[in-house]
């Protein structure tokens, strides 16, 4: 059971969608909204896990949940970093750390997505998951 879900919003919702499903195999599980809108959307992990994103809001009401899109920063866990990172790349990620193993053994990178969120993806599991 998935039981944290990081959200995110963005500028162009169904476009970061598309580029968070080719660049780096996330899986649209739901999608709701009209035309360009995206009132909530899930996207699942293959890994595990998931995020939820939908389109920023132009003019929010007061109290209501708003998220500066680009703002968003994420490490994701995945066996095959190398094949990961040649697929980010070839779908337009912009590169901010290249594939590089840490000094604690993890191979892993770190890219951009259109909306300039940071996504870092590695073998490095965590202290608490060994």
């Amino acid at each position: 059971m998935t039981t944290i879900w990081p959200c995110l919003h963005a500028r162009d919702a169904r476009a970061l969608i598309a580029f968070l499903e080719a660049a780096f195999g996330f899986e649209p599980s739901f999608i709701a909204g009209d035309g360009d809108r995206v009132d909530h959307a899930e996207l699942l992990w293959p890994g595990g896990g998931g995020i939820m994103l939908g389109s920023a809001k132009a003019n929010p009401e007061p109290g209501q949940w708003v998220l500066t899109p680009g703002t968003f920063g994420a490490y994701l866990v995945c066996d095959d970093p190398a094949a990961l990172f040649a697929r980010a790349v070839d779908h337009g990620a912009i590169v901010l750390e290249p594939l590089a193993t840490t000094p604690y053994d993890s191979l892993q990178f770190s890219v951009l997505d259109p909306e300039g969120n940071h996504w870092s993806f590695g073998t490095y599991t965590g202290v608490a998951a060994t």
